[in-house]
């Protein structure tokens, strides 16, 4: 019984007021959540599936408005090679600083407190393989209305940063032919592809998520390649949520999120 009560002890010390720990059972990944600043939901388990990374020791990943930094510790399976975690906002970056300890990746994933328009600080132009990215869905208009915690505000509307700032800073930090994959709203989708293009990013694949067969499709993901062709898009089957009149997740989420 011991070691339980040592584990339970070095837990106590991770976790601050109002955090939990969660888990992704698939990958047996473990994150700190507090549900009043952040929680990590479905759309960064998909990103982190969709997003193909280089298996090489010396590759370079990085995951830009990386919140609690789910996504980058949710494919750190997949590489060999070291992942970034840019994430704006003290808390979010703190929570994710012990989440990579808690999982022990502490080699493997480096969490970088910054404005990601600041990259260069920490990073060499045209130096990355594969970014990753969740960006706020929302434009940050005098009508939005926000939510008033000033964390889910952020995370949710474009305040600290938007699709030309995330689209620059991506252009120049990854290689060229390196790849970017990204989640978001199907009804910004013209908006995101032309803000890629405008920055010599060209979509390749796109693959929709419907929350049902029979819904309107809620989340897009998009692969880009930096200076790739303008031609030969792919639209890739698509992801259904929940089984037919349901709550249940469809038997491919499921095993995302499970495992099984």
């Amino acid at each position: 019984m011991q070691p339980k009560i040592k584990v339970e002890i070095k837990l106590n010390k991770l976790l601050h007021e109002n955090e939990r720990i969660d888990q992704l059972y698939s990958n047996d990944i473990k994150i700190i959540q507090n549900p009043e600043v952040f929680s990590f939901s479905l759309d960064a388990v998909l990103l982190a599936n969709f997003a193909k990374l280089p298996n090489k020791n010396k590759s370079k990943i990085v995951d830009l408005c990386a919140g609690n930094g789910a996504v980058g510790m949710f494919m750190s399976h997949k590489t060999n090679g070291e992942i970034f975690e840019i994430e704006l906002q003290n808390k979010l970056a703190d929570m994710a600083k012990r989440s990579v300890l808690l999982n022990h990746l502490e080699d493997k994933i480096r969490v970088i407190n910054s404005d990601l328009s600041k990259f260069n600080n920490y990073l060499a132009k045209d130096s990355i393989d594969v970014i990753t990215c969740n960006p706020p869905y929302f434009p940050d208009l005098p009508t939005s209305k926000k939510n008033p915690n000033k964390y889910l505000a952020i995370a949710r509307h474009e305040i600290t940063t938007n699709l030309e700032s995330i689209m620059s800073a991506s252009s120049e930090m990854l290689k060229t032919n390196a790849k970017i994959y990204l989640v978001y709203r199907p009804d910004r989708l013209l908006e995101i592809m032309d803000t890629m293009l405008k920055h010599d990013i060209a979509p390749k694949k796109l693959q929709f998520i419907y929350p049902r067969k029979t819904k309107d499709s809620n989340m897009v993901l998009i692969e880009g390649i930096n200076k790739g062709k303008k031609s030969g898009m792919k639209i890739l089957p698509p992801i259904i949520t929940y089984k037919d009149n349901s709550n249940e997740y469809s038997d491919y989420v499921r095993k995302l999120l499970y495992g099984e």
